[in-house]
């Protein structure tokens, strides 16, 4: 069976998408998990949100006010690693920094002691599901749809659109981000 472990995904997304694009176990299944990959990559920057829960690593200035996570939705911050301008990095324990969730996956981090740290690696666990079959069905479908479109254009030379009813699908878990 192919893999799809760079994200964690399991084998039934692998198996709804070719019931979907009506396709058998085949040849193609290398290419079909490339365009499931895609859909997920692209389903992410659309709706700047980690869709399938794994870690995820940020780098942040080791400054004392909070400072917000990009990730989102996290789950929980585990780890703070110091990475001072030279020599080797080291973890920061865990009465040097605070981490706090909001209710909707926001995650802020405070460094309290950043010893000789000007920057810091933050660890976070993050993602909307942990399977495939945790998804919401229509961020499913959306992916679905996502997956069709690339794999019908995945020999073309040119980029093409995705298609305005994948997006829709994908619109109303979309976060805003203020400047």
């Amino acid at each position: 069976m192919l893999s799809l472990d760079p994200l964690g995904l399991d084998s039934d997304m692998l198996d709804e998408a070719r019931a979907y694009l009506h396709v058998g176990e085949t040849d193609e299944d290398p290419s079909l998990a490339s365009c499931l990959l895609a859909a997920v990559s692209h389903a992410e920057q659309f709706t700047r949100q980690v869709i399938f829960r794994r870690s995820t690593r940020e780098i942040l200035t080791a400054a004392s006010g909070w400072q917000a996570l990009e990730a989102v939705p996290v789950q929980t911050v585990t780890a703070v690693t110091g990475i001072p301008a030279e020599g080797p990095t080291f973890a920061l324990a865990s009465d040097r920094w605070e981490a706090k969730v909001g209710s909707r996956g926001e995650a802020y981090v405070r460094i309290l002691q950043p010893g000789s740290a000007g920057r810091v690696e933050i660890g976070a666990i993050a993602g909307l599901a942990t399977t495939w079959a945790a998804l919401p069905e229509s961020l499913r479908l959306g992916l679905l749809r996502l997956t069709a479109h690339f794999h019908a254009h995945r020999d073309d030379a040119g980029d093409a659109v995705p298609p305005a009813a994948a997006l829709a699908l994908l619109l109303p878990w979309r976060r805003m981000r203020l400047s």
